[in-house]
């Protein structure tokens, strides 16, 4: 195997698993906000663990970036023919608009939530 396609094949799991780390980090978030009405006794822990998890979820935005900037720098164009490459990339561009939308507003939201 050549150790520069598997480092382009790893950057892109990594990549999407920070993704994914970033959503379910937001999904936990919430889910332990809604905790603090039904267990007040806890809401110091819940609060502590919100924010633990907020900051991974940033730590997992600037791996998103990065890897996503590797990404671009390694994208191979024409895979799948012109005509099918030009609909992929307006597909990414409007994806990735979308999800810079949904990062900003989840992650404000994680915020007012964590440090409330």
């Amino acid at each position: 195997m050549d150790l520069k396609k598997g480092a382009v094949v790893l950057n892109g799991f990594i990549h999407d698993f920070a993704t994914g780390y970033w959503l379910a980090a937001l999904i936990v978030i919430k889910l332990l906000h809604n905790a603090h009405s039904r267990y007040a006794e806890a809401a110091t822990v819940l609060n502590h663990l919100e924010q633990v998890f907020f900051w991974n979820m940033s730590a997992s935005v600037l791996v998103i970036l990065a890897t996503g900037g590797i990404r671009g720098f390694t994208y191979v164009d024409n895979v799948y023919g012109s005509d099918t490459e030009s609909v992929r990339k307006k597909m990414l561009i409007r994806k990735h608009v979308f999800l810079f939308v949904l990062f900003f507003v989840g992650g404000w939201a994680a915020y007012r939530m964590s440090f409330h």
